[in-house]
């Protein structure tokens, strides 16, 4: 080697500085940019050449170059925002967008979004942030034995990640199918509707739906009313009445009637007799209008202890005030019974197990754990104390002196808020919801630490949307960058791996927050300072050399 190697292991070393302060450079401009992630240039060097030397054989390097280029994915500062549509990830994952109608997929750390003139949740190129809808849960009617859930499915994601939209920005209306009630109900008050045939419906016998009012005040000891909705959301006052039932011996239990209504107007049942003829229920047109459930409720030292209810199922070809056809109610699979108003008149939708019906389940406060068959379909659920199984109301009978004749559920469960017979002064409702409401329109939006999309409607419901993907990969330092924030999968990085925020490896979401730069210029700006020197120790390296090539060619005078 001559002293012509020596210029070219200064030019490999000017080259790479050079590159070097290109990427500082690149990442000083940076400084500020969304969710952008700095990169660091190593070097290496050059294969060197065998030297002769009186040891051996002796290396001699000639130069350097450009070993990799790493991208820094350290977690940057948050900044925070006023907008609910920023987000910021707290951890490995990568937000997922996509040029809305095409199948690229792209990833990015900057969480700047924005809902488009379509609704679409977009970048600011107008790519779609990716992200699972949100299944809603529903009440269903218990159809076997095998099914003993107590508790409503909770909300999960469905489906493969797509387009985040809001179409009409409007909450659909959703119909109650849940209603919980839990009163004191008090002990001292009198029988105010009495029976000597059937004392335990006596408030229900005193009803009267064809007439302006349908139940007088002093025919029932207390009554508490809520609204509900139908599939439409139009709001329907539901209304609970209750009357104790005088007892002549039974062992300190007390036992209070309960009857469960709605306006007789708006009950729109239809069912069917024996003789196959449709019978309309409702429209204040028969004395049962309005009446959806019957029942009792017993309580031991003011606790309740046990519960029966019964629906009008069929017209059975006689009066629907009679008790005969007012069998025991259906279950939910939580457990709860379950009537029907059928507020919108539906075809095949008047009893709870009908294809078209929305079940009212009615919570008390007591639900079943056990709901398999005693037997028959109608008894699913429900046991007797002493003697048969009263499956109709007619059957409860007129024993005033053990409660035990009453249908029970098969194995009760009692809540902590439960309907209660305490001496407090008087009756009260201590707590009382449904989950019904009317259409909504969008007020504003939040996102959750686990990336979901919860929309605030004006009707006051609050409802999950979207769940945001987020997306890991094996080796991230393998992604391209493709500008804009923007990263693509490679097949050195591997393919994604998508999940929600909050598992494993993906990080949490911070709504209303902006990730920022991760570029630390004081680190840099050393950075600078060091590959500077680098690439003037290099330029000596050279005018040295062509000083020592103008003494070589001196040489000749």
């Amino acid at each position: 080697m001559g002293l012509g190697a020596s210029l070219y292991s200064g030019i490999s070393g000017l080259t790479a500085h050079s590159e070097r302060m290109t990427v500082i450079g690149n990442n000083l401009a940076n400084v500020n940019t969304t969710g952008f992630k700095g990169a660091r240039m190593q070097f290496e060097d050059l294969m060197s050449t065998d030297f002769s030397t009186v040891n051996g054989i002796g290396q001699v390097g000639r130069g350097v170059r450009v070993s990799t280029v790493y991208s820094d994915f350290g977690q940057g500062a948050f900044e925070a925002s006023t907008e609910a549509t920023d987000m910021a990830i707290s951890g490995d994952g990568m937000f997922l967008v996509s040029p809305l109608g095409e199948d690229m997929k792209y990833f990015s750390r900057a969480g700047n979004f924005r809902f488009d003139q379509d609704g679409f949740l977009v970048d600011p190129h107008g790519y779609v942030l990716q992200g699972w809808e949100i299944e809603r849960s529903t009440t269903s009617v218990t159809t076997s034995s095998s099914d003993t859930s107590l508790s409503p499915r909770s909300a999960r994601i469905i489906g493969t990640p797509t387009d985040i939209r809001l179409e009409n920005f409007q909450s659909e209306p959703n119909a109650t199918s849940n209603v919980s009630i839990v009163t004191n109900l008090d002990p001292t008050a009198p029988d105010r509707s009495s029976s000597d045939t059937n004392p335990y419906f006596a408030m229900f016998n005193n009803w009267r739906g064809n007439e302006e009012t349908p139940l007088a005040p002093t025919l029932y000891g207390y009554s508490t009313t809520l609204k509900v909705y139908d599939d439409i959301g139009t709001a329907h006052n539901l209304t609970v009445y209750y009357d104790q039932v005088t007892m002549s011996n039974a062992g300190g239990d007390t036992v209070w009637e309960y009857m469960v209504t709605c306006e007789p107007n708006a009950d729109n049942r239809v069912l069917s007799g024996a003789n196959g003829l449709q019978t309309s229920v409702g429209q204040g047109g028969t004395s049962a209008a309005g009446v959806l459930m019957i029942g009792t409720m017993t309580f031991t030292t003011g606790q309740l202890s046990g519960m029966s209810a019964y629906t009008l199922k069929s017209n059975g070809g006689g009066a629907l005030k009679d008790l005969n056809n007012w069998d025991l109610a259906d279950f939910s699979t939580s457990g709860y019974p379950v009537c029907t108003a059928n507020f919108l008149g539906k075809s095949n939708a008047s009893t709870a197990q009908a294809t078209n019906a929305t079940p009212l389940q009615i919570d008390f406060g007591m639900s079943n754990r056990d709901l398999s068959s005693n037997g028959g379909a109608v008894t699913i659920g429900w046991q007797g104390g002493l003697g048969t199984l009263p499956t109709t109301a007619a059957m409860v009978g007129n024993n005033v002196s053990n409660t035990g004749y009453l249908a029970n559920f098969k194995d009760p469960a009692v809540s902590a808020l439960a309907t209660q017979s305490y001496d407090t002064g008087g009756s009260s409702t201590l707590f009382q919801s449904q989950n019904g409401y009317s259409a909504g329109i969008l007020q504003n939006i939040s996102v959750s630490r686990e990336g979901v999309i919860t929309g605030h409607y004006s009707n006051g419901q609050v409802l999950e949307l979207y769940a945001v993907t987020l997306a890991t990969f094996t080796n991230e330092h393998g992604l391209r960058r493709e500008g804009g924030n923007l990263f693509s999968e490679t097949r050195e990085s591997g393919p994604a791996l998508t999940g929600q925020a909050g598992s494993t490896g993906k990080g949490t979401i911070d709504g209303n927050s902006l990730e920022m730069s991760n570029v630390d210029m004081a680190t840099e700006f050393v950075r600078m300072i060091t590959t500077q020197r680098g690439f003037q120790a290099n330029t000596k390296v050279i005018t040295t050399t062509d000083s020592m090539l103008g003494e070589v060619i001196a040489m000749k005078r």
